[in-house]
């Protein structure tokens, strides 16, 4: 990790990318259903393969997903992101393609993540992305344990024994900005009957 190219590439990546500035970040939780859409949505690499293992990579990737959602509209309620793969649940945009903008942001998200690490790794051309898998929420209830879910992601694969010490997951962003009430309320609700594909073993590194 100290070499001078690979960091050259990193600070590259994180300006490609976006910059973690505060006002990519989101400034409190909505907590309510959108009109227009909303989404929880899984993405994996390709084979599962471990392409983002380790701080820098995951810096790289989480500060994309906060950035290209600012970007395209779209309001984020909760994420989790780790060495192959990412879960956000986030309200579409109140603008004329709405929803339907979904893909073209998970694409502009991936081809300069993908880019950036093939070039980490001197593996041009390389796929690192596969399909995404998006569910759309229409009932409180499964929006909450969604939310939760994702908040609580880092905790159900083992890496941190409470959520709000893994920082490449919106959980301490909710415990800060979320009223007490609100926090509780998430934090209570069950995960384990909601459908999820999630069977991915994440690297132990971060």
């Amino acid at each position: 990790m100290n070499d001078p190219n690979h960091s050259e590439d990193a600070r590259q990546g994180a300006a490609e990318t976006g910059a973690c500035r505060a006002e990519c970040w989101p400034h409190a939780p909505v907590h309510r259903l959108s009109e227009n859409g909303t989404y929880f949505v899984t993405v994996g690499t390709y084979r599962k393969e471990h392409h983002f293992r380790g701080a820098e990579r995951l810096g790289v990737l989480c500060r994309g997903l906060l950035k290209v959602t600012s970007d395209f509209g779209w309001h984020l309620e909760a994420w989790a992101v780790f060495s192959n793969h990412y879960h956000f649940v986030a309200h579409s945009p109140d603008s004329e393609d709405g929803a339907q903008s979904l893909s073209r942001m998970l694409g502009t998200l991936h081809e300069k993540t993908a880019k950036w690490v093939d070039r980490i790794d001197g593996a041009p051309g390389r796929k690192v992305w596969h399909n995404y898998r998006e569910t759309r929420l229409t009932y409180e209830k499964s929006y909450f344990a969604r939310l939760n879910y994702a908040h609580q992601n880092a905790v159900k694969h083992g890496l941190v024994p409470v959520a709000g010490l893994y920082p490449w997951c919106s959980a301490a962003w909710f415990e800060k900005t979320a009223t007490t009430a609100q926090v509780m309320t998430i934090y209570g609700l069950r995960t384990d009957a909601i459908k999820v594909f999630d069977e991915y073993e994440v690297a132990a590194d971060w």
